[in-house]
């Protein structure tokens, strides 16, 4: 175990340093999702309806977030807005803010290609039928819209919770940051620490996102 780094993670209270840091990874994923769906959902309305003012603007900020790297977006709020406007935002208040930002995106993309993937003929058919619109969208439109659209977004829990490893990048210490600050204070002692750490650090990630994974996989199986 020595030879592996692994007895690194058993010193001191190094694995309840990892455990606290994965705590703060899921933290910000978790929140940023909450407001991520619920953005996105309104987003995604706006940019499958038939305004082309508004379709332009979202589908500017929808091609900014594919263009821009996460990692730019969180210097530019942490660093950038601190240096512009002065003000004094925690890192992981920034790292919130940035992946809400680009969950945001993700979900109303999502509800666009749901809500479009819908037949126009299911339209014609429940109106022909004497259904007013809010029934149209109550009985028909959004329940095939949710089947659609709950596997998709369980993913994005998934890839969001991975890339909150960025927000490392200013200061917030989560599952990485720690890894890298226990290889750090045992690199004389334990020269091999560096396996066991990240080794344990994809066990943890592999722990948080597989049930998400396979809760997405069974819904696919079960409503297909």
């Amino acid at each position: 175990m020595q030879a592996l780094g692994i007895d690194v993670l058993f010193k001191g209270i190094n694995m309840q340093r990892l455990l606290g840091g994965l705590w703060i990874s899921l933290r910000i994923s978790l929140i940023a999702v909450a407001f991520s769906i619920v953005l996105g959902l309104i987003v995604g309305v706006l940019m499958a309806g038939d305004n082309p003012v508004i379709k332009a603007v979202t589908r500017v900020y929808l091609e900014i977030v594919r263009v821009m790297p996460q990692m730019v977006l969180l210097f530019i709020v942490f660093f950038g807005t601190t240096r512009v406007f002065g003000w004094n935002i925690e890192a992981e208040i920034a790292s919130i803010i940035v992946f809400t930002f680009w969950g945001t995106a993700e979900m109303a993309d999502l509800v666009r290609g749901a809500l479009i993937s819908i037949p126009k003929h299911q339209y014609e058919s429940a109106a022909a039928l004497g259904m007013e619109e809010g029934q149209i969208y109550r009985h028909i439109i959004i329940p095939q819209t949710l089947r659609r659209l709950i596997p998709l977004s369980i993913n994005l829990v998934t890839r969001m919770i991975k890339t909150t490893s960025l927000a490392m990048m200013i200061g917030v210490v989560e599952v990485l940051k720690v890894g890298q600050q226990i290889i750090e204070a045992n690199r004389k002692s334990s020269p091999n620490a560096a396996f066991g750490v990240y080794a344990c650090v994809f066990v943890l990630y592999f722990a948080a996102c597989w049930p998400i994974s396979m809760f997405s996989k069974y819904l696919e199986r079960k409503w297909n």
